[in-house]
């Protein structure tokens, strides 16, 4: 806190009047009150007033990164910083904040995030610059931007001037008098099997210029329909009627082709329409003709067979009703589908079958998965017979490849290598041994045969450490310096995990000689591979792969190979898969899927060993001394999720499907797993507006009385990168007959949603953006943001300079009227102290009393 005289010429006074007091002693100036008072209105006329602070400033400069700014901004803001720099007060400070999805406070010396971003999420930025002030600084904003904001900016207007922060601003924007874009884009969002839907996108481009555009949709990723549009005073309209026979999705990827655009990064886009009604059964499996098929198609189930798993996604769920999962490994799913099926179960009501097989449950890498939780059977390992432990050496590449970068983040190859072997030593059991060795012409033993459970933290301390030393791999040295490790132990489960580069793997040597020694002994040899089937060596290791009877897989992303290796260790580690004819006991939990008594087959030829989880039920177990389910199922929220641990199909199956009931059976399960028919007398509507969804339910007076009960409940999922989230909604009442919830939405982002009511669910989506909002602002769009600047009090700033001169929210103490009240006071005390003959010095009397007594002793 700083003390200011505004009027510092009245304190000559002070030494004036000790001057008199010394002089002229019958003015009592030397009396104590008397002089408090006089200094008191001494210092009153010289006004002294405490400044608590604002008068050094804090200048927030706002950098738009946006798509629609072109990166201007961005370049501008270096610049701009030293002018400011130069112009600023001492004690002032410029803070750069870059923004555009997110807002971040630039440091000293850190470089500027990478411009050309969807969104401008200017009332986020604003607000998170707010939450940073200092409020003893006088703070003021100053942006760089093109004034189109994807948020709302009425709620933010109101707090800068609650707050009296002004918003000043400098436009910053790419010349687009020459840019042709896409438009607004109509659609309906949902549509019933075989209905007419009509797609409508806007060309947009100078009004000046009568321009032919080519225009291209591209449909669910295949067929095409291509044609030109003649701007008609900058402005044409394409109109496509589609329908689709089946429900599920429909996805069309527009694009205009101008042969010279000025920004390309508003000739594309991209919408969705959901094909509503029926409940698909969607069936992968490995058979080309699946036994269970022709039962479901008999009892009047609609099956889809897709070719390709590893191109299924979460909107691959959409008009599904079961998914049937029978003995395909999860190596062969994609991820995103595996995890869009928790949401889909718990809230959308569907159901999920997974069937046994040796590429299935532990087999098939689903431990750990995402589909782990969902399932009514455990596949951890419990402490059983040493058939079921694992011996496991990998055997790595450290050649000279191994040191190259592998991206962003500074990681080499052989740090990812190390990475993937640190997830397989995680994911092995306590009982299970590992040994691990690095090749380059011969073999480095970094981690001799030894027990996990008693050496885990001691290898994940040395794992890391592993560098590459140049050279190539020695194919052979390395397989037989596995199987030297293996023979050390004499568990059910022997497997090597050979990591090499399909671009540099040498001297292959005897490994047919190797791989054929370890097959007769029961071992088998797995290759991840570091690159493309179409590099120099991928054919050799495609063949190892095949001799020793294991998998490959080829990364042509390093970043992949952490997770590769450990859905390579889940899948042998919990290689649980017993071949075995094994007896079949029924128990009475077939009763809660039909009353009727079902006749099971005497035994099963093999199964997959698991372990029922709390709260699920059984309708059969084994006769061998596990007890281990064979058939179970339960609730997972609002869905249902059942497992078959036999295989149903294929060399293992004889048992299943000579039985008489099998048909029956499958039906019956599907019928109990299948989601149930949505509720009658309710839709819904869900659009997207501007950077918001907006989700309405609609309902028909009859019921009215079915929501009294027991409100809907709303429940979404949006995924993104590298982020999946589930929200609740909280409904508001429009109008009679409509309840709507909206929410926060971003560009890039997908939307799956799911309303309960009462038992039954209505599941809807997928919602996206068609495009990155701000391509989407029109010019009165811009009248928001000059109307915030206008109301904070903030104006355009050419002269960058003159903002320093900008006036201060100094805040002060003014000590004046105190000063005034105290020689007042002071005052009345001393003519108190006066009359009554009182005097706070030792030794003295009052001084009139004092003049009396010596004109008496004159006398």
């Amino acid at each position: 806190m700083m003390l200011r005289l505004l009027a510092p010429e009245w304190l000559f006074l002070l030494p004036l009047l000790a001057l008199a007091g010394w002089k002229y002693s019958f003015l009592r100036l030397h009396a104590p009150v008397r002089a408090a008072a006089l200094i008191a209105f001494i210092l009153a006329l010289a006004h002294p007033v405490f400044n608590k602070g604002g008068s050094e400033m804090d200048l927030w400069v706002m950098v738009d990164q946006s798509n629609s700014t072109g990166g201007i901004p961005a370049n501008q803001s270096t610049e701009l910083q030293a002018i400011l720099e130069k112009a600023k007060r001492p004690g002032d400070r410029v803070r750069l904040v870059d923004f555009a999805g997110e807002a971040i406070l630039r440091g000293k010396g850190d470089p500027v995030f990478s411009s050309m971003i969807p969104g401008t999420r200017m009332e986020d930025a604003i607000s998170y610059i707010l939450a940073q002030m200092d409020r003893t600084r006088t703070n003021r904003i100053l942006m760089l931007t093109d004034g189109y904001s994807t948020q709302p900016l009425d709620v933010i207007t109101a707090r800068l001037i609650e707050e009296k922060v002004p918003l000043d601003y400098r436009l910053a924007a790419p010349d687009m008098s020459d840019d042709i874009r896409i438009g607004d884009i109509q659609r309906p969002p949902r549509i019933r099997p075989g209905e007419a839907a009509t797609l409508t996108f806007d060309i947009i481009g100078n009004p000046a210029q009568n321009t032919t555009v080519p225009w291209k949709v591209v449909k669910n990723g295949g067929s095409t329909i291509s044609g030109t549009a003649t701007l008609d005073k900058g402005r044409a309209t394409v109109r496509l009627t589609d329908r689709s026979a089946t429900p599920g999705v429909a996805s069309y990827d527009i694009s205009v082709l101008p042969a010279n655009d000025t920004v390309t990064l508003n000739n594309t886009a991209e919408c969705v329409m959901e094909i509503t009604g029926g409940n698909k059964i969607l069936l992968l499996s490995p058979f080309e003709s699946d036994p269970m098929e022709p039962f479901l198609r008999a009892q009047g189930f609609d099956i889809l067979r897709p070719n390709d798993p590893l191109r299924l996604n979460a909107n691959s769920l959409t008009g599904v009703g079961l998914v049937i999962v029978n003995n395909v490994s999860a190596a062969e799913v994609s991820p995103d589908f595996l995890k869009g099926l928790d949401f889909y179960v718990r809230e959308q009501g569907g159901g999920f079958l997974i069937c046994g097989g040796s590429n299935s449950f532990g087999s098939g890498g689903y431990f750990n998965s995402p589909v782990d939780e969902l399932l009514p059977v455990s596949m951890e390992l419990k402490n059983d017979k040493i058939k079921l432990m694992t011996a496991m050496s990998i055997v790595l590449d450290r050649s000279g490849s191994m040191a190259m970068s592998a991206g962003s983040g500074g990681k080499t190859k052989m740090d990812l290598a190390n990475s993937g072997v640190v997830q397989a030593i995680k994911l092995l059991g306590q009982e299970d041994y590992v040994s691990v060795h690095a090749i380059d012409s011969s073999p480095h033993a970094i981690v001799s045969m030894c027990n996990v459970g008693a050496n885990r933290d001691k290898m994940l301390s040395v794992v890391p450490r592993i560098e590459s030393m140049g050279g190539g791999i020695f194919i052979g040295e390395a397989l037989r310096a596995g199987w030297r490790q293996l023979k050390q132990t004499d568990f059910g489960n022997r497997h090597l995990i050979l990591f090499a580069d399909a671009a540099d793997s040498e001297e292959p040597d005897d490994y047919k000689k190797t791989l054929a020694d370890m097959r007769k002994n029961g071992a088998t040899v797995s290759v991840i591979a570091l690159g493309t089937p179409k590099d120099g060596d991928a054919n050799l290791l495609k063949e190892i792969a095949k001799l020793g009877e294991g998998r490959i897989f080829f990364c042509d992303n390093p970043k992949d190979i952490p997770h590769v290796f450990a859905q390579e260790t889940v899948s042998v580690a919990r290689a649980t898969f017993i071949r075995e004819n094994t007896p079949l006991h029924s128990v009475a939990g077939w009763n809660q899927i039909s009353p009727a008594r079902m006749e099971w087959p005497t035994s099963v030829n093999a199964y997959n060993l698991c372990y029922l989880r709390d709260g699920a039920t059984a309708a059969c177990i084994t006769g061998d001394t596990y007890k281990a389910p064979l058939v179970a199922f339960w609730n997972r929220g609002s869905g249902r999720s059942a497992a078959i641990t036999f295989p149903t199909g294929g060399k293992y199956a004889a048992n299943v499907l000579t039985w008489k009931n099998y048909g029956d059976f499958i039906q019956t399960f599907a019928r109990w797993l299948i989601r149930r028919d949505m509720p009658e007398g309710f839709s819904v509507r869900a659009t997207m507006r501007g950077e918001r969804l907006d989700v309405e339910l609609l309902y028909s007076d009859e019921a009215v009385l079915q929501m009294a009960k027991r409100m809907p409940e709303l429940t979404m999922n949006v995924t993104g990168k590298q982020m999946s989230k589930t929200v609740k909604g909280v409904w508001e009442h429009i109008r009679p007959g409509v309840f709507r919830c909206s929410f926060p939405a971003a560009h890039g982002e997908t939307w799956r949603g799911a309303i309960r009511i009462g038992d039954r669910n209505i599941p809807f989506g997928p919602i996206s953006m068609s495009m990155d909002p701000e391509w989407t602002m029109t010019p009165e769009s811009k009248l928001d943001f000059l109307s915030m600047v206008r109301q904070s009090g903030g104006q355009e700033r050419i002269d960058l300079t003159s903002i320093m001169q900008s006036p201060r929210n100094i805040s002060s103490l003014d000590t004046r009227n105190g000063l005034i009240w105290a020689f007042l006071i002071l005052m009345l005390a001393d003519a108190l102290l006066t009359r009554l003959n009182i005097s706070l010095l030792p030794g003295k009397k009052n001084g009139r009393q004092d003049h009396d007594d010596i004109r008496t002793e004159t006398v």
